[in-house]
């Protein structure tokens, strides 16, 4: 039997899961659900995909490029844009941090507010 497997979403860790989806939210231009103090989520206009961020009082942000004895990035979210530069400012706008390390050009590598590492990139 063939079974069909879809990845619905990702669920992110965050000291203030309310104001995490708000910056995805402005960023992404997604809908916001919150659903208590301790869950809220972002989904697609098309309702397909979403980014949920639940609350962990002991969260650690990730460093980033990766360093010894320190909490190490598990993963990222990678976005895709048409437009790095107008993508850019809204990401900046709405709280985003620029890295200093930026590995190639047709990329750009930020923090949220939380310190979770995003990327946008073009196709």
């Amino acid at each position: 039997m063939d079974h069909k497997y879809a990845l619905k979403g990702v669920v992110l860790d965050a000291p203030d899961p309310r104001a995490l989806g708000e910056f995805y939210s402005r960023v992404l231009g997604w809908e916001l659900n919150a659903h208590d103090d301790t869950w809220v989520t972002a989904t697609d206009p098309d309702g397909t995909t979403g980014l949920s961020f639940q609350l962990e009082p002991n969260y650690q942000p990730p460093t980033w490029p990766s360093q010894t004895d320190v909490q190490q990035m598990q993963l990222h979210l990678d976005i895709l844009v048409d437009d790095l530069e107008s993508a850019h400012r809204r990401a900046v706008d709405a709280g985003a941090r620029l890295m200093k390390f930026q590995p190639q050009p047709d990329v750009r590598v930020y923090a949220d507010p939380a310190g979770h590492i995003f990327c946008f990139f073009t196709a």
